[in-house]
């Protein structure tokens, strides 16, 4: 976790914001991330899935078996999300939601839009059910080849 500190305010000073990650196994660390959000332009390029994204890279696997994440903050609901489909053992983080808050990173408005049924959030999610829509779930089922996860 000390790493993970260290490269968060190591973030800070380059432009970046206050937040790493590292991917850990049998005590190594397997990669390292933190957030590139404004340098990148990019909304996704939080420290846990740059970390998770270096971490499968560097294994050749789509899974974080027998891994562990540290990361400087509790995961927001994207970070979380990935670390879910990712698999690790554990999670260990830093410091909390509301401390990140406090600091001018507040989720706690995705995690209420999370709670709202899709046609009361403020940005809608609408169906369209198209004849083909499931086409690429047939596929998927009828492919002899494909490997799960």
């Amino acid at each position: 976790m000390l790493e993970a500190i260290r490269l968060a305010v190591e973030n800070v000073g380059h432009g970046g914001g206050p937040f790493a990650a590292l991917v850990v196994r049998d005590g190594v660390v397997i990669a390292t991330g933190v957030n590139q959000v404004t340098s990148t332009n990019d909304p996704t390029a939080h420290a846990e899935m740059a970390a998770i994204r270096n971490a499968c890279r560097e294994l050749k696997a789509f899974q974080l078996t027998g891994c562990e994440i540290y990361t400087t903050c509790e995961p927001c609901p994207m970070c979380l999300g990935a670390t879910y489909w990712a698999r690790p053992a554990r999670v260990y983080y830093g410091s909390t939601r509301e401390d990140a808050a406090r600091a001018g990173f507040d989720d706690s408005y995705i995690y209420q839009q999370l709670h709202l049924s899709q046609s009361q959030r403020a940005i809608p999610c609408i169906p369209l059910p198209l004849a083909n829509a499931l086409a690429p779930f047939l596929a998927w089922e009828q492919n002899r080849d494909k490997i799960r996860y």
